[in-house]
């Protein structure tokens, strides 16, 4: 039955998002997955996936999927690069991995607008400031 199912919810796993100056003045942005768990977590899949409203017109980007064997503890993994112009966007990551022997599943969203200079952060591990997001 559903009800008894045990539903463990995801701690000490985060995502950030961290600019990136380029040679000509502007900027990239690099997602992170951060493992701030003193044990490695295996097997994580993330889908990535934006989607919002662009001149009053609906727009959604390609459904990307990322696998990582393993992320040790403590450490941060590059996931994939966040043009600027899609900042704008509703940008949702679905994270899953196994940890301890339980398959673990969490939403992180980052909602149009969060992504600025006033909303950053020192991020752990990797030592940048930028937006996270446990």
């Amino acid at each position: 039955m559903k009800k008894d199912i045990e539903y463990l919810k995801v701690t000490e796993v985060a995502l950030a998002v961290v600019p990136e100056a380029n040679a000509d003045g502007t900027f990239t942005f690099l997602t992170y997955l951060i493992n701030l768990k003193e044990a490695p977590i295996v097997n994580v899949l993330i889908r990535s996936r934006g989607s919002g409203i662009v001149n009053e017109e609906k727009v959604q980007t390609s459904v990307l999927r990322h696998l990582f064997e393993e992320v040790g503890p403590k450490e941060g993994v590059k996931i994939e690069l966040v043009p600027e112009e899609l900042l704008n966007l509703s940008n949702e990551y679905w994270v899953s991995f196994w940890y301890e022997d339980y398959l673990y599943d969490k939403k992180y969203t980052f909602v149009p607008g969060s992504i600025i200079e006033q909303n950053y952060t020192q991020i752990p591990i990797i030592d940048r400031p930028g937006v996270m997001i446990k």
